[in-house]
């Protein structure tokens, strides 16, 4: 396939004013990403309304991160999450009041706290996720399993330098 029909094939404008030179790439990127995170935060605001339908969106990632890693200081919660203290209070004080998460002292320091996953939004969360993880078997259907592990490497990647 020629090149300027292979980048339109895959969204990439070809000649498109004020894309042309060594950034095209990037300005590519940057299109496609806008459009990914946008449909990202209303598929995370369905997702996070299955596991309770009070929930702000943005409590997803918050979810993920707990379930993953378990107890948490509420500090590094919002360092991961690039959130103020404010903020992270905010999120896990609505988290608690629903029965999703709880609290307990942290065992290695006695002045701080751990935030878990209680076993009612531990069940929650997981119906969401194999959900959510449904959807996105059935929309990558059409793809090769190294496809979709290469996707993942790069998002590792890219969410990894993001971190620094």
């Amino acid at each position: 396939m020629h090149e300027d029909a292979n980048d339109e094939a895959h969204g990439v404008a070809s000649g498109t004013p004020g894309e042309d030179g060594p950034d095209r790439e990037f300005l590519a990127l940057e299109r496609e990403l806008t459009v990914f995170l946008r449909r990202a935060r209303a598929s995370s605001g369905e997702m996070v309304r299955e596991v309770h339908p009070d929930l702000e969106s943005s409590a997803y990632g918050l979810l993920v991160r707990l379930e993953e890693r378990g107890g948490q200081r509420a500090t590094d919660l919002a360092a991961y999450i690039g959130v103020g203290k404010a903020t992270m209070s905010r999120q896990l004080r609505a988290l608690e009041e629903l029965g999703l998460v709880a609290r307990e002292p942290d065992p290695n320091d006695g002045r701080a706290w751990l935030v878990h996953l209680t076993e009612e939004g531990r069940a929650r969360f997981r119906r969401a996720r194999e959900a959510r993880r449904a959807r996105y078997v059935s929309r990558l259907a059409g793809w090769d399993r190294e496809e979709v592990a290469e996707l993942a490497r790069l998002l590792h990647q890219l969410n990894r330098e993001s971190e620094g």
